[in-house]
């Protein structure tokens, strides 16, 4: 994977839109001044570059000097940040609400008491309506501090109510911050091991969740607190490979959103990764009606001309349109045909390269490689799973690593690179011992792969089928499963054993889904 250049300021300067540049200048212009002048000359010569390099910006622009440019570069940042805050304020009420709540404090400094108190009463009202319960507390505070310091005389009882209002709001606020912080817990597990490899691992997540999992009761919860409730669950058991109680959990999680369109407006992020959960588990299930219902309602809403806007949610619907796009390649067998949106695919990757992390990077190589290989182009499919392999990150989705390997080695037999092959499986065997997630379907794969040099050529197909029906015996251990969801190798040994590809195998196989 390519190094990206970490400059902040140009980090920043490259994910503007057209309009949001435009906008800048306006901004930037209203200061008048030469130093605005030299930070604009800055930001039309960072504009230009594809790759950081401050040598080229100061030929390009010869008044300003080396000693001036980290000055510059600061505040060209302070100014970028100050008109993107101006430009979004009218599409993001808490950008608004803290804006009030700077309001509501500059009349305080003017010892406009009441003036500032309506001013928070109006904050608190529309945080309520928005389940910005962080927001309200903030009023509140500021709300007792005026109360408590001055004789306001602005309601009679309004310390007790003040308190009450403040006990119940930071009540929910914390049970907020228990179940999103359970959640987050629960998805860095899952980056780290993917699913559950055997009993202990289950037990371990089994006791961490329960441990951490608050009582919640549905009529008494917020929004948030319904959202991160349903995350933590979807997390929990997508871990555990509990795919039925994932997809009820991740229903509910787009039917919270469903019910509440103010929500869906404000919390655009939140929504559409509720419906690619939802997309991913009917995927795991092998549920394509629904997967393809689900597919349809977020591409509908990405092509919804009204619908919220940013660079952050466009980069969103490309990571969850495209991944699921794949995944229903691969349901349907149509390996060949989804080859036509990889140059897209790689372009789009480019373009987002700055908001995109590793982790999703290297799941798309994965899957491409596996495009690749279903289509029967095994050198293609090398490339790709190289680009995962020598991941410097190893701890980064294990899961993903291993089956990477997995899946070159396969590729490697499929390529006809036997010269490579013992190399290939010494090398696998190391890294699944550093890994410590060597499973039984892994070993029957070494050991199948290591004694085809033994087999005669009128032998192969009684290997073959030997090598599937031992694979079906180890996939109906739970535990066991999980290779199965990354590699589809009955499919792949059906095709050695009726000599058809391994596409129109799944392609039958897709037929008799729901």
């Amino acid at each position: 994977m390519p190094n990206e250049n970490t400059d902040p300021v140009f980090q920043l300067i490259k994910t503007l839109t057209r309009t949001e540049k435009r906008h800048f200048r306006l901004f930037a212009n209203r200061q008048g001044s030469t130093d605005g002048l030299k930070f604009l000359q800055l930001f039309d010569a960072l504009d230009s570059q594809e790759r950081y390099d401050e040598e080229r910006v100061l030929a390009q622009v010869p008044a300003i000097k080396k000693v001036q440019v980290a000055n510059l570069k600061a505040n060209l940042y302070r100014q970028l940040l100050a008109s993107l805050r101006m430009y979004h304020a009218g599409h993001n009420l808490d950008i608004q609400l803290h804006e009030q709540l700077d309001y509501a404090r500059v009349l305080y400094n003017r010892g406009l008491y009441q003036q500032s108190l309506r001013m928070l009463e109006k904050v608190k009202a529309q945080a309520q309506q928005a389940e910005m319960k962080h927001i309200v507390l903030l009023a509140l505070d500021f709300e007792k501090i005026i109360e408590g310091q001055y004789i306001t005389r602005s309601l009679r009882g309004r310390a007790r109510e003040l308190s009450d209002e403040a006990t119940d709001t930071v009540q929910h606020v914390a049970q907020e911050h228990e179940l999103s912080n359970l959640a987050l817990r629960m998805y860095g597990r899952y980056l780290k091991i993917g699913h559950t490899r055997n009993q202990q691992d289950y037990d371990k997540i089994t006791a961490y969740f329960r441990e951490g999992l608050p009582v919640l009761d549905p009529r008494q919860a917020g929004f948030f607190e319904q959202l991160y409730y349903y995350q933590a669950h979807v997390w929990y058991y997508t871990i555990t490979q509990n795919f039925c109680l994932c997809f009820r959990y991740a229903q509910k999680w787009v039917d919270l959103f469903e019910n509440n369109p103010l929500m869906r407006e404000q919390q655009a992020m939140l929504y559409i990764k509720g419906l690619h959960n939802l997309l991913i588990t009917a995927h795991n299930m092998l549920y394509y009606s629904k997967f393809e219902q689900v597919l349809a309602q977020l591409e509908a809403y990405a092509a919804d001309p009204d619908r919220r806007s940013s660079p952050n949610i466009e980069m969103l619907l490309f990571l969850y349109i495209y991944t699921n796009r794949l995944n229903g390649y691969f349901m349907r067998g149509h390996f060949t045909e989804g080859l036509a949106i990889i140059p897209e695919l790689l372009e789009k990757l480019d373009y987002f390269r700055i908001q995109l992390d590793s982790h999703r990077r290297l799941v798309f190589y994965y899957k491409i490689a596996s495009l690749y290989f279903g289509s029967g182009q095994p050198d293609k499919a090398i490339e790709y799973l190289n680009k995962v392999i020598y991941f410097k990150e190893v701890s980064l989705r294990e899961d993903i690593q291993c089956f990477a390997r997995i899946l070159n080695l396969i590729a490697h037999y499929e390529a006809g690179r036997d010269e490579a092959l013992d190399y290939q499986i010494r090398s696998v065997y190391r890294f699944l011992g550093k890994m410590n997630d060597q499973q039984q379907m892994q070993e029957a794969i070494f050991q199948f792969l290591r004694n085809l040099g033994d087999v005669a050529p009128f032998e192969l197909k009684d290997a073959f089928i030997k090598l599937k029906n031992q694979l079906i015996r180890i996939a109906e251990n739970p535990y066991e499963r999980r290779p199965f969801l990354y590699l589809d190798i009955i499919s792949w040994l059906e095709s050695k054993i009726e000599n058809v590809p391994v596409q129109e195998v799944i392609r039958r196989k897709f037929r008799q889904l729901k």
